[in-house]
């Protein structure tokens, strides 16, 4: 396993400048942003960019599931410490959530990933559960790094999703303390980068490449001049623009306090305008770049208040699970809200979920 660094070996400059020369893979374009206010505020977005709708829906999982890791006899087993509210993808593993400590976990796509081959004997774990075991068993960025410093998983791709394409993906992690990690698998280690500086993360380059060129863009300064393209070097650094800039004090010349109210609209509202800021509009189709798709759904989860809003693109509402509506005592059912077909919910919705068999993460290669 590697440890993450901040800057490459070339400058900032010349990664910037490949950046616009190289060609990347953005067929799961996607953003992810952490936003840490005063007051406690901490808020975590991610748009889900897609070429296809992905068959998403939502789920509960209770405490104490037991779960296999879904790729051989020498699959890793376990049993979850913490319930959570999660999206699937084409449902087949989890793309995006976050558990009842308010540790949120997102996967993005990563051309570049490379998991490498398992020893002999070796634990293993199919890729599509990589997110469901971080939801799973930890409550901190701070226990999730040292665990995996310690003894990294070993991941094994599932089989292609529907379109034949390759489950190549990198996860981002934050809790409620605004502590944030990038987790990427780069020539078959691990690489991690744990820092509350790492806010934005988008797709490729690896992710000390995005730094560099951000940085680039930093020198530039965003009031001069922010790049504008569908492409992911671009969003990352018009959203970690938009971030920086947004207040962290409360603004009620924005949003009307109400005295006593649970929610923190102000960071909600906060990150999903930098998640919809980044969007890419919905069928858009660019010449020549094929693998650009189109943002089909946005979440925001509020881990001071433990509250997952989803926002999908095709729908007229945003709605919201509020987990302190919820049971996840171990035996309780698992639950879902089937969001697939069309429904169209508003609000707050932890009651419209009905009882369900477990989602089934897809196996191993």
């Amino acid at each position: 396993m590697k440890q993450g660094k901040r800057m490459l070996c070339v400058s900032a400059w010349v990664a910037a400048m490949a950046a616009f020369v190289l060609p990347t893979n953005d067929a799961l374009a996607c953003t992810r942003v952490l936003y840490v206010g005063d007051q406690n505020m901490v808020a975590t977005g991610r748009n889900m960019d897609w070429n296809e709708d992905m068959m998403s829906n939502l789920w509960i999982f209770p405490r104490g599931m037991r779960r296999n890791g879904l790729a051989g006899p020498n699959s890793l087993d376990w049993e979850s410490r913490y319930g959570s509210v999660i999206v699937s993808g084409y449902e087949a593993g989890s793309t995006d959530g976050m558990n009842e400590k308010g540790f949120v976990a997102n996967l993005l796509f990563l051309a570049e990933s490379d998991y490498g081959k398992p020893q002999k004997g070796e634990e293993v774990l199919s890729l599509s559960l990589w997110l469901q075991y971080f939801l799973d068993n930890y409550a901190s960025v701070d226990e999730a790094v040292r665990a995996q410093r310690q003894n990294p998983l070993r991941l094994v791709p599932s089989k292609p999703i529907p379109g034949g394409k390759e489950s190549k993906v990198h996860l981002s992690i934050s809790d409620a303390s605004g502590d944030s990690a990038i987790f990427e698998y780069i020539n078959g280690e691990l690489v991690i980068y744990h820092s509350r500086d790492y806010k934005v993360m988008t797709n490729s380059p690896v992710y000390s490449e995005q730094l560099a060129i951000n940085a680039y863009w930093e020198d530039v300064g965003g009031t001069a001049f922010l790049p504008g393209t569908n492409r992911s070097a671009d969003r990352f650094a018009r959203a970690a623009f938009f971030l920086n800039a947004v207040p962290r004090k409360l603004a009620p010349n924005y949003i009307r306090g109400v005295p006593g109210q649970k929610y923190d609209y102000q960071a909600v509202a906060e990150v999903m305008s930098i998640n919809r800021a980044v969007s890419i509009p919905l069928g858009i189709t660019t010449p020549g770049k094929p693998n650009i798709a189109s943002t089909i759904w946005r979440t925001v989860s509020d881990q001071k208040n433990r509250v997952y809003y989803f926002d999908s693109a095709t729908r007229p509402n945003t709605f919201w699970v509020a987990f302190d509506k919820l049971d996840f005592s171990k035996n309780t059912p698992v639950k879902k809200l089937t969001v697939q077909n069309g429904e169209v919910y508003s609000g707050e919705v932890s009651g419209y979920f009905k009882a369900s068999k477990p989602l089934e993460f897809m196996k191993a290669q």
